[in-house]
């Protein structure tokens, strides 16, 4: 299920420990979309549609975003880093505690990205933030690193969208948990900026990557648990009452009704292998078994995504054969962006949308409801529903969060494999 999300933490162990023991522990993290009333950017005024047409934005910037890491592997030419960077495109935030005493910060998350940084005093020519900056000196756990070390070699800028000079250190994370008791990550890598430029949002002080490099959030952490595993579970875009789930460790093992498929790291992405899509009532689309730009599987599964982005000639099938089966007035997205939208009158309407099953390699079947491959809430006029997938282009395909509502997601790096299982997220 790039979420803005806030963290609060329950622990099932409640000792200290540090990031470089490995411990028995997992916590869950209570996760809050950008548009829900708990978030600092939730906007009262904002209609559902607003929110909508925000949200298409986002996902199609974002999509962008991903494609043009790939095509330059990893490589962010500085006449360009700044201009690829536009406000408030992210999905989720993170308030992150930094350092000895504990520092908040609220962090921008981001799936393409395996680095911590926030900005530090002194930023003597930062973007322009709200928030205090952190100041490291006020820290007794901040310890900087020397720049020939193989942590800060592999801290490059190659990964960030925004240009900055920074001071590579290590640092204490602190998490709150139910019982009360802090969970402390020692020695995480992290970055310090003096410098950055960028089109950042004021009210965001720093990210928190969640790839899958091993300087990401994400590696850092399960690195100190006995289980390399996390999952999450994210609530329909219409339940922003509800908090959303992501749980680091062995409490967080999908085992009931799951479907498990093979997984790959390329330039920080989570790669699975798409084999057909299957309409309900219509015929089977198959795949192209490559992609531009992956080598070990065919699309890449990212939280920070809205939309579904497929190939050009397998998108152009799909919109064929759920054509067949919807017996629908057809309508147009203003935008563009997706190519199959139908006029709806009620919920009998919505009703004669299709079930569509993403079959992924080992047999692992997904048969994702019409809400959550259809944008019933995305209505120009009130009365119309878009099929929730757009066009990759030269791009990589994704596998969205709009269609990972209501799915238990889990990410086990001992095998490696991702496994989906059904659920009520609103009730985790």
């Amino acid at each position: 299920m790039t979420i803005v999300i806030l963290l609060v933490l329950s622990m099932a162990a409640a000792a200290m420990t540090t990031a470089t023991a490995t411990i028995m522990a997992s916590f869950s993290i209570e996760l809050i979309h950008r548009d829900s009333p708990k978030s600092p950017f939730y906007n009262h005024s904002a209609t559902s549609l607003d929110r909508a047409r925000a949200s298409i934005y986002r996902s199609a910037h974002q999509a962008r975003q991903i494609a043009a890491r790939v095509q330059r592997k990893g490589v962010i030419e500085p006449s360009d880093a700044v201009s690829r960077l536009v406000p408030d495109t992210f999905e989720y935030l993170m308030e992150l505690r930094v350092g000895t005493p504990p520092f908040s910060i609220l962090a921008v998350v981001g799936t393409g990205s395996d680095h911590i940084w926030a900005n530090c005093v002194p930023c003597t020519k930062c973007y322009r933030q709200t928030a205090p900056l952190f100041d490291p000196r006020k820290s007794s756990s901040y310890r900087t690193l020397p720049c020939t070390s193989d942590l800060c070699m592999a801290f490059s800028d190659k990964t960030d969208q925004i240009s900055m000079a920074r001071v590579l250190a290590t640092e204490d994370l602190t998490f709150d948990s139910s019982a009360g008791s802090p969970l402390v990550f020692s020695n995480i890598a992290f970055g310090c900026n003096s410098q950055s430029s960028g089109s950042f949002s004021s009210r965001a002080a720093g990210l928190a990557g969640l790839g899958g490099g091993p300087l990401s959030l994400v590696s850092q952490i399960l690195h100190s648990l006995d289980k390399k595993y996390f999952s999450y579970c994210l609530v329909p875009k219409s339940g922003t009452q509800a908090s959303s789930k992501v749980i680091f460790g062995s409490a967080g093992v999908v085992a009931r009704s799951m479907v498990t498929t093979p997984m790959t790291v390329e330039h920080t992405f989570f790669v699975l292998r798409l084999e057909e899509i299957i309409v309900d009532g219509a015929d089977s689309v198959t795949v192209p078994s490559s992609a531009p730009g992956l080598t070990t599987g065919n699309i890449i599964i990212d939280s920070s995504t809205t939309l579904n982005y497929l190939p050009t000639g397998v998108l152009s099938i799909l919109v064929e054969q759920v054509s067949r089966v919807v017996s629908l007035p057809k309508a147009t997205d203003p935008k563009g962006v997706m190519p199959l939208c139908f006029t709806v009158t009620g919920e009998s309407d919505r009703q004669k949308l299709p079930f569509i099953t993403f079959k992924f390699a080992g047999e692992a079947s997904l048969r994702l409801s019409p809400t959550s491959i259809f944008m019933d809430e995305f209505s120009f006029a009130g009365d119309v529903v878009c099929l929730a997938v757009a066009n990759s282009g030269s791009g990589l395909p994704i596998f969205g969060n709009w269609a990972q509502q209501n799915l238990y997601v889990g990410y086990d790096f001992d095998i490696p494999a991702v496994t989906f299982a059904s659920a009520d997220c609103t009730k985790l």
